[in-house]
C-alpha cells in the first residue's frame, strides 16, 4: 500500500474525526443539518484519502487487489450515508417523491448503510494488514 504524505494521513485522520463528531451529534439531535454537513465533509475527505492510499496495486497479490475493491465499496458507502443524512435534514427529495417512496428509500436508511461501510472497514483493514504482514 502506498504510504500518505504527512498531509494526506492528517487530512484523512481529521476526516474520521469529523465524521465520528457528526454521527455523534446527529444522533443526539443536536444542530441535525449542521452535522450533517460535517459528516459529509469528513466521509469526502476520509474516502478520498483511502482510495488515493490504496490506488497502487501493482504488483500485489490478487488478495490485496480484492480487498482494496472491497475497501472502495465500503468509502462509497460512506459517502452514501452521507447524502441521505443530508436528504434526512434538508428534505430535497421530500418534494419530488411522494411521501411512502421517500420513507421507504430516504428515512433514516443512512444508518443501515453507514452500519455495512463500517463493518466493511474494519475486515479490510484487519485483513489488509495480516496479508501485507504475510508477504513481507
Amino acid at each position: 500500500m502506498k504510504e500518505l504524505s504527512r498531509i494526506q494521513q492528517i487530512i484523512m485522520a481529521v476526516g474520521a474525526t469529523l465524521m465520528v463528531i457528526g454521527v455523534g451529534c446527529y444522533v443526539f439531535s443536536f444542530m441535525p443539518k449542521v452535522f450533517s454537513v460535517v459528516f459529509m465533509v469528513g466521509a469526502l475527505s476520509f474516502a478520498i484519502m483511502q482510495m488515493i492510499q490504496a490506488s497502487s496495486c501493482e504488483g500485489e497479490s490478487i488478495t490485496l487487489r480484492r480487498l482494496k475493491r472491497i475497501m472502495a465499496i465500503g468509502d462509497i458507502c460512506f459517502i452514501l450515508a452521507g447524502l441521505l443524512m443530508l436528504e434526512n435534514s434538508f428534505m430535497v427529495l421530500y418534494n419530488v417523491l411522494s411521501w411512502e417512496m421517500w420513507v421507504k428509500y430516504c428515512w433514516n436508511n443512512w444508518v443501515v448503510i453507514l452500519l455495512v461501510a463500517a463493518i466493511l472497514e474494519l475486515y479490510t483493514s484487519h485483513r489488509i494488514s495480516y496479508e501485507l504482514k504475510k508477504n513481507s
